[in-house]
């Protein structure tokens, strides 16, 4: 099994930047690919940002391409994803996942674990 503990959520005007983390933990052959997803009031869970177990392949949902980027420190089973340019609609409970296989993919039943999720809220 892996454990998941996200932070550095927040509270920022449109325009700002935050950085949120991803700290895994549990057998090493339970960490794989890894992805952010969010999920607004209302909305269903979406596919944001992920990589490979390799860092080979990488996507990013074409509403945070070029703002978003999606980092891993596999010796320290961390991840990462940097906003920038952050928008009122990015506002949502960000989660991050990992699925057994190293292969990336971008729906939420096909990752086994996840986070509690941390909060991104972006005013105008």
């Amino acid at each position: 099994q892996a454990h998941l503990v996200e932070s550095g959520g927040g509270s920022v005007q449109a325009g700002g930047s935050l950085t949120l983390s991803c700290v895994a933990s549990g057998r090493p052959d339970s960490i794989g690919a890894v992805a952010w997803f969010r999920q607004a009031p209302g909305k269903e869970r979406e596919f944001v940002a992920g990589m490979s177990w390799s860092g080979r392949t990488v996507n990013y949902a074409a509403s945070v391409e070029g703002r978003f980027l999606v980092t891993r420190n596999n010796t320290e089973d961390t991840m990462y994803l940097l906003m920038d340019n952050l928008k009122p609609e990015d506002t949502a409970l960000y989660y991050c996942a990992t699925r057994e296989f190293r292969q990336l993919s971008t729906l939420v039943r096909e990752y086994r674990y996840w986070g509690q999720g941390t909060q991104v809220a972006v005013s105008t």
